[in-house]
């Protein structure tokens, strides 16, 4: 079955922002639909939900203006952990859900430019930081006030489009520029400390001549703090987390970037996070 391009009814945008008292359950709705989401297929991209969940709920439910800022997911692999948060926050119609990974719907498995709730997302890594420094280019030149956010990864610091990114934007003084990384040690070749160093991170950043600062990306308060840092420069949210989220179900597992997820494994999953409630 084909689906239709998604219709802009399917995207809402809430009145106002939520607090964080109001986000609390969120990022563990958000992973129990993912697994539902991943489990439908039998495969596909989990661990992301369980490094992001935090850091999306609070960019999308507290940070982010719908029509007013733009927001970039660099890496596209992150969009089904993106359509959980945003469906749990009434961002996405649910029930577009059901279309997930089926050819021709817009909720695709690995973004593309009809993924919704986004401005933009790359299926190459790296270059969403690129794609944000225009936008906020763009809004200096407009005099619009309007932010430009730009999620990311810690995997994508081993392209050296990101610090040809960070130097320009430090140059061009984009205070309004704020980029988010998941910071889950998490990559396909496996453990991105274990392919390429890319530590100390906050260090630099700094020697970048950008804001810097590190949070636990498991903390909701803590993260949307460092995003209300002032900062004439722009500003690095170095967000540590972990890609299995401390989940007793994947305590064997080395690593949950891409995993196979059969019935018995979903169920385990969903029993689990459904404890947090």
């Amino acid at each position: 079955m084909a689906w239709p391009i998604l219709e802009e009814e399917h995207v809402s945008t809430p009145p106002v922002p939520l607090s964080i008292a109001d986000l609390v359950d969120i990022p563990t709705r958000a992973r129990i639909r993912a697994v539902e989401l991943v489990g439908g297929l039998g495969l596909g991209y989990l661990g992301q939900v369980f490094s992001s969940g935090e850091i999306l709920t609070v960019l999308l439910g507290s940070f982010v203006r719908p029509g007013i800022d733009r927001f970039v997911l660099s890496p596209s692999h992150y969009v089904t952990a993106m359509y959980a948060v945003a469906a749990e926050l009434g961002l996405l119609d649910e029930r577009l859900l059901e279309t997930y990974g089926i050819d021709g719907s817009d909720l695709e498995t690995i973004g593309s430019e009809r993924t919704p709730v986004v401005d933009f997302t790359c299926g190459s890594l790296a270059q969403g930081l690129s794609v944000g420094i225009g936008y906020a280019l763009a809004n200096r030149i407009a005099g619009s006030d309007a932010r430009t956010v730009v999620f990311g990864s810690d995997g994508e610091m081993e392209e050296g489009q990101t610090w040809e990114a960070a130097m320009f934007a430090a140059h061009h003084g984009l205070g309004d520029l704020t980029l988010v990384l998941d910071c889950n040690d998490s990559q396909v070749d496996g453990p991105v400390s274990s392919v390429t160093t890319v530590e100390p991170i906050v260090d630099k950043w700094r020697a970048f001549g950008w804001h810097a600062l590190e949070v636990d990306g498991h903390d909701l308060a803590a993260i949307r703090s460092a995003l209300d840092s002032d900062a004439a420069s722009p500003r690095v949210v170095i967000a540590r987390t972990t890609a299995t989220a401390g989940l007793d179900t994947l305590a064997g597992l080395d690593d949950a970037h891409f995993i196979k997820i059969d019935a018995g494994l979903r169920g385990s999953l969903s029993d689990e996070l459904a404890g947090r409630l």
